[in-house]
Protein backbone atom coordinates (compact mmCIF):
# COMPACT_ATOMS: atom_id res chain seq x y z
CA UNK A 1 0.00 0.00 0.00
CA UNK A 2 1.39 3.37 -1.00
CA UNK A 3 1.86 6.08 1.65
CA UNK A 4 -0.17 8.73 1.83
CA UNK A 5 0.66 12.58 2.85
CA UNK A 6 -0.55 12.80 6.51
CA UNK A 7 -2.98 15.58 7.29
CA UNK A 8 -1.61 18.46 8.85
CA UNK A 9 -3.47 17.86 12.70
CA UNK A 10 -4.25 21.88 12.88
CA UNK A 11 -4.87 24.70 10.31
CA UNK A 12 -2.06 25.95 8.47
CA UNK A 13 -2.48 29.67 10.15
CA UNK A 14 -2.95 27.66 13.57
CA UNK A 15 0.85 27.94 14.44
CA UNK A 16 0.97 32.08 13.73
CA UNK A 17 3.38 34.19 14.56
CA UNK A 18 6.10 31.49 15.07
CA UNK A 19 5.55 29.53 11.97
CA UNK A 20 3.50 31.67 8.53
CA UNK A 21 0.78 29.88 7.04
CA UNK A 22 2.53 30.66 4.11
CA UNK A 23 5.26 28.47 4.81
CA UNK A 24 3.00 25.76 6.26
CA UNK A 25 1.34 25.46 2.89
CA UNK A 26 3.93 25.40 1.09
CA UNK A 27 5.92 22.88 3.45
CA UNK A 28 3.41 20.68 3.96
CA UNK A 29 1.92 20.86 0.20
CA UNK A 30 4.97 20.77 -1.52
CA UNK A 31 7.71 19.51 -0.34
CA UNK A 32 6.01 16.85 2.26
CA UNK A 33 4.00 15.74 -0.51
CA UNK A 34 7.04 15.82 -2.84
CA UNK A 35 8.74 13.35 -0.62
CA UNK A 36 5.97 10.88 -0.34
CA UNK A 37 5.26 10.83 -3.56
CA UNK A 38 9.05 10.36 -4.48
CA UNK A 39 9.00 7.51 -1.85
CA UNK A 40 6.37 5.52 -3.73
CA UNK A 41 8.16 5.78 -7.16
CA UNK A 42 11.25 4.96 -5.56
CA UNK A 43 9.83 1.83 -3.60
CA UNK A 44 7.39 0.32 -6.17
CA UNK A 45 7.76 -2.82 -6.97
CA UNK A 46 10.74 -3.53 -4.82
CA UNK A 47 10.76 -5.88 -1.46
CA UNK A 48 10.59 -2.36 0.48
CA UNK A 49 6.60 -2.17 -0.82
CA UNK A 50 4.12 -2.77 2.42
CA UNK A 51 7.05 -2.40 5.12
CA UNK A 52 6.04 0.27 7.34
CA UNK A 53 8.60 3.73 7.06
CA UNK A 54 10.14 2.79 10.34
CA UNK A 55 10.87 -1.05 8.84
CA UNK A 56 12.44 0.54 5.89
CA UNK A 57 14.69 2.96 7.47
CA UNK A 58 15.73 0.99 10.49
CA UNK A 59 17.18 -1.48 7.47
CA UNK A 60 17.78 1.06 4.73
CA UNK A 61 20.94 0.80 2.43
CA UNK A 62 22.63 3.81 3.08
CA UNK A 63 23.47 4.24 -0.88
CA UNK A 64 19.64 3.98 -1.68
CA UNK A 65 19.71 7.87 -2.09
CA UNK A 66 16.00 7.73 -3.79
CA UNK A 67 14.78 5.97 -0.52
CA UNK A 68 17.32 7.79 1.98
CA UNK A 69 16.08 11.13 0.70
CA UNK A 70 12.46 11.09 0.11
CA UNK A 71 12.00 7.79 2.80
CA UNK A 72 13.47 10.19 5.75
CA UNK A 73 11.48 13.53 4.74
CA UNK A 74 8.78 11.54 4.49
CA UNK A 75 8.80 10.26 7.93
CA UNK A 76 10.50 13.27 9.47
CA UNK A 77 7.85 15.94 8.19
CA UNK A 78 5.51 13.33 9.68
CA UNK A 79 6.67 13.51 12.87
CA UNK A 80 7.49 17.39 12.93
CA UNK A 81 3.96 18.31 12.17
CA UNK A 82 2.58 16.32 14.82
CA UNK A 83 5.04 17.30 18.02
CA UNK A 84 3.84 21.03 17.07
CA UNK A 85 0.69 22.52 18.62
CA UNK A 86 -1.17 25.60 18.78
CA UNK A 87 -1.96 24.94 22.65
CA UNK A 88 1.98 23.94 22.49
CA UNK A 89 4.81 25.88 24.31
CA UNK A 90 6.00 26.63 27.56
CA UNK A 91 7.80 23.80 29.80
CA UNK A 92 7.53 20.11 29.56
CA UNK A 93 5.32 18.24 32.20
CA UNK A 94 5.11 14.16 32.83
CA UNK A 95 7.75 11.56 32.41
CA UNK A 96 9.42 13.49 29.66
CA UNK A 97 9.93 16.71 31.50
CA UNK A 98 11.46 14.34 34.43
CA UNK A 99 13.84 12.35 31.49
CA UNK A 100 14.74 15.87 30.64
CA UNK A 101 15.78 17.11 34.04
CA UNK A 102 17.87 14.21 34.60
CA UNK A 103 19.51 13.61 31.08
CA UNK A 104 20.25 17.52 31.07
CA UNK A 105 19.99 19.17 34.12
CA UNK A 106 17.04 21.61 33.92
CA UNK A 107 14.47 22.40 30.73
CA UNK A 108 16.85 25.95 30.04
CA UNK A 109 19.93 23.51 29.56
CA UNK A 110 17.75 21.47 26.99
CA UNK A 111 16.72 24.39 25.55
CA UNK A 112 20.09 25.87 25.15
CA UNK A 113 21.55 22.23 24.05
CA UNK A 114 19.08 22.20 21.28
CA UNK A 115 18.76 25.07 20.11
CA UNK A 116 22.53 24.94 19.99
CA UNK A 117 22.40 21.60 18.34
CA UNK A 118 19.84 23.41 15.43
CA UNK A 119 21.84 26.42 15.22
CA UNK A 120 25.05 25.00 14.34
CA UNK A 121 24.04 22.38 11.51
CA UNK A 122 25.91 23.41 8.49
CA UNK A 123 23.83 23.75 5.90
CA UNK A 124 20.13 21.80 5.66
CA UNK A 125 19.17 19.04 8.18
CA UNK A 126 17.29 18.05 11.78
CA UNK A 127 18.04 18.47 15.37
CA UNK A 128 16.54 15.83 17.73
CA UNK A 129 15.74 14.21 20.95
CA UNK A 130 16.03 10.93 21.17
CA UNK A 131 15.19 7.96 23.47
CA UNK A 132 18.38 5.53 24.11
CA UNK A 133 17.67 2.53 25.77
CA UNK A 134 16.86 2.83 29.37
CA UNK A 135 15.07 6.04 29.03
CA UNK A 136 17.87 8.09 28.87
CA UNK A 137 17.55 11.22 26.65
CA UNK A 138 19.65 12.60 23.97
CA UNK A 139 20.15 15.55 21.62
CA UNK A 140 22.21 15.09 18.10
CA UNK A 141 21.81 16.39 14.48
CA UNK A 142 21.57 15.00 11.45
CA UNK A 143 21.98 16.62 7.60
CA UNK A 144 19.46 16.40 4.45
CA UNK A 145 16.87 14.43 5.83
CA UNK A 146 18.90 11.89 7.97
CA UNK A 147 17.09 10.96 11.10
CA UNK A 148 18.16 8.64 14.06
CA UNK A 149 16.61 5.74 12.42
CA UNK A 150 18.56 5.16 9.82
CA UNK A 151 21.88 2.72 10.11
CA UNK A 152 25.37 4.68 10.86
CA UNK A 153 24.31 8.36 10.51
CA UNK A 154 25.82 8.99 14.62
CA UNK A 155 23.18 9.87 16.14
CA UNK A 156 21.08 6.56 17.34
CA UNK A 157 17.83 6.43 19.61
CA UNK A 158 14.03 6.55 18.61
CA UNK A 159 13.26 10.42 17.92
CA UNK A 160 10.56 11.57 19.68
CA UNK A 161 10.95 15.65 19.00
CA UNK A 162 12.19 16.75 16.31
CA UNK A 163 13.11 20.36 14.09
CA UNK A 164 13.65 20.90 10.39
CA UNK A 165 16.27 23.45 10.25
CA UNK A 166 16.60 23.48 5.92
CA UNK A 167 16.06 26.71 4.76
CA UNK A 168 12.29 26.15 2.90
CA UNK A 169 10.85 25.45 6.79
CA UNK A 170 11.60 29.12 7.74
CA UNK A 171 13.03 31.68 5.45
CA UNK A 172 9.77 33.04 4.20
CA UNK A 173 9.11 34.78 8.01
CA UNK A 174 12.79 34.33 9.57
CA UNK A 175 15.14 34.77 6.18
CA UNK A 176 18.52 34.16 7.40
CA UNK A 177 17.70 34.16 10.92
CA UNK A 178 17.86 30.70 11.99
CA UNK A 179 18.10 31.15 15.81
CA UNK A 180 15.01 32.76 16.21
CA UNK A 181 13.01 30.05 14.02
CA UNK A 182 14.62 28.17 16.64
CA UNK A 183 13.24 29.61 19.51
CA UNK A 184 9.72 30.61 18.08
CA UNK A 185 9.56 26.19 17.88
CA UNK A 186 9.73 26.38 21.84
CA UNK A 187 6.71 27.87 22.24
CA UNK A 188 4.50 25.32 19.85
CA UNK A 189 6.18 22.24 20.94
CA UNK A 190 3.75 19.87 21.58
CA UNK A 191 4.43 18.48 24.96
CA UNK A 192 1.60 15.76 24.91
CA UNK A 193 2.80 13.80 21.76
CA UNK A 194 6.52 14.06 22.94
CA UNK A 195 5.05 12.58 26.47
CA UNK A 196 3.41 10.39 24.37
CA UNK A 197 5.91 9.49 21.95
CA UNK A 198 8.57 9.06 24.88
CA UNK A 199 6.39 6.37 26.77
CA UNK A 200 6.56 4.10 23.60
CA UNK A 201 9.84 4.33 22.41
CA UNK A 202 10.71 3.47 26.55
Amino acid sequence: MAFELPDLPYAANALEPNIDEKTMNIHHGKHHAGYTSKLNTAIEGTDLEGKTIEEILDGLDMDNKAVRNNGGGFYNHSLFWKVMSPNGGGAPTGDVADAINKSFGSYEDFQTKFAAAAGSRFGSGWAWLCVQKGGKLDICSTPNQDNPLMPDVGCGGTPILGIDVWEHAYYLNYQNRRPDYVQAFFNVINWEEVNKRYAEAK
